[in-house]
């Protein structure tokens, strides 16, 4: 099983959802910069479950233990393990599934592939399995704060709510973290509502990256948007990714969407910050499509692992919508990709960017 992503800065991710822990082993972190313990915590609070009445229920702490690679809160250039304890999980609440396959999860396609499965949560394909990830990205996210690069997000569209305003400093004031606090109201609301009739609603999660400098990436076969995207897609529940413009640039001709580039800068940025695979200096923009959580509360008919169907609603805590905490995950992505092309840029051509 694939559990690892980048070449240079790898993360490989462990752990089931229902099991005694989940983590993360990163290997590739330079020697020599600042870790901060806190910042890293701070950011699988902004992932952890049971945050609102617009989340699932389920009551992690998520407390993180660095275990091995840091030493007087700076890396030694060895891998770097960091371990979360499961200590709310519910396995129980899973029992009714044990011989079904949900629709709409990876329930039948994970045991036909392998032979087995944990039925607890979907083990593996949990959104729990994230959290190694994020614990990744805020490493990654402050050493590539040290040259100047920053990431932010939060969800544009809920359903057909569509956030207009871009105001990064007021994702945090609310629950669905919407950057447009009148969007973010009526996002709420939508939310509410499904959750009530025991259903859910997807959403578009925007990250942003600002201080990107010129050349990371390549022009062929690795090109940044292409990490980008695969980063991106590797996010469960998440369907489809636009870097800049994205697919509303079909509509449009091509005087409309070039980038006029003066000399120092860009006067608009329809390519999403890069250009021909490579960043060009502008703020790396990335939308992603999260479709709605397939654990829901309605009875579904489902597949017998032995044949047949029955009828079955889904016990637990649930989602209502992913995206609110698909936004740290999405923001650590798009800093785990970075990080992969910022060492690779400084392998081909030395110096710190």
């Amino acid at each position: 099983m694939s559990s690892t992503f980048g070449r240079l800065y790898r993360v490989t991710t462990f752990g089931e959802s229902h099991g005694p822990a989940v983590g993360v082993l990163v290997d590739g972190m330079p020697p020599g910069l600042a870790v901060d313990a806190d910042a890293i915590q701070r950011e699988l609070d902004r992932r952890r479950p049971g945050q609102s009445a617009l989340t699932t229920q389920r009551q992690e702490a998520d407390r993180v233990e660095i275990l091995s690679g840091v030493f007087e809160g700076v890396s030694l250039g060895t891998p770097i393990a960091m371990l979360v304890r499961n200590t709310d999980a519910r396995a129980k609440d899973y029992d009714a599934l044990k011989g079904v396959f949900r629709p709409g999860h990876a329930d039948y396609v994970t045991f036909e592939k392998y032979g087995v499965r944990d039925h607890r949560g979907g083990g593996r394909s949990s959104g729990r399995e994230t959290v190694g990830r994020v614990a990744a990205g805020a490493l990654a996210r402050g050493a590539l704060a040290g040259i100047g690069v920053h990431v932010v997000g939060g969800t544009v569209q809920v359903g057909s709510v569509v956030a207009h305003e871009r105001d990064w400093s007021r994702v945090e004031e609310n629950p669905v973290r919407c950057p447009d606090a009148d969007a973010a109201q009526l996002m709420a609301a939508l939310i509410e509502k499904v959750r009530d009739e025991k259903d859910s609603v997807g959403g578009v999660v925007e990250v942003v990256a600002r201080g990107v400098p010129v050349g990371w990436g390549d022009p062929t076969m690795d090109k940044l948007d292409a990490a980008i995207a695969a980063a991106m897609l590797s996010i469960p529940a998440t369907k489809g990714v636009e870097i800049g413009g994205g697919f509303g640039m079909v509509a449009l001709r091509g005087s409309q969407t070039n980038d006029v580039f003066d000399g120092e800068r860009y006067a608009t940025n329809h390519s999403g910050g890069i250009s021909g695979g490579i960043s060009n200096g502008n703020e790396v923009v990335v939308r992603v499509a999260v479709r709605p959580a397939t654990s829901i509360g309605r009875p579904q008919i489902m597949a017998r692992q032995g044949g047949g169907t029955e009828t079955v609603a889904i016990e637990g805590r649930h989602d209502p919508c992913i995206c609110p905490r698909v936004v740290p995950v999405a923001e650590a992505m798009l800093a785990l990709a970075l990080m992969d092309a910022w060492l690779h840029q400084r392998a081909l051509r030395g110096g710190e960017k």
